[in-house]
């Protein structure tokens, strides 16, 4: 799975608010065995996508959650990421829908 992902406005966030690094980050998205849920279902907007995947840098499975980019189609806007809980790691290990 490949992601066009543009972390100008969510990189900072993404380090400041939980020390997760953006080339952490885009090692999750590169994930073969990647998982996208689009819509997210956790989102309350409905307007972002999740997905799971494992950084080897972080040695940790991750939520990364994107936004479609409207001025670029398959193209999206880096929101925030962080280490995966216990929940998120049995879906992405057990590859099921949340």
């Amino acid at each position: 799975m490949a992601f066009d992902v543009d972390w100008v406005y969510g990189g900072e966030h993404l380090w400041t608010g939980h020390h997760v690094s953006v080339a952490e980050a885009n090692e999750a998205l590169a994930d073969v065995d990647a998982q996208l849920f689009d819509p997210d279902p956790k989102s309350k907007s409905g307007a972002s996508a999740r997905v799971l995947g494992y950084s080897r840098t972080a040695e940790a499975v991750l939520v990364v959650i994107l936004v479609h980019r409207e001025d670029r189609p398959n193209a999206w806007w880096g929101a925030n990421g962080w280490r995966a809980n216990s929940t998120d790691r049995r879906i992405y290990r057990e590859g099921e829908q949340p």
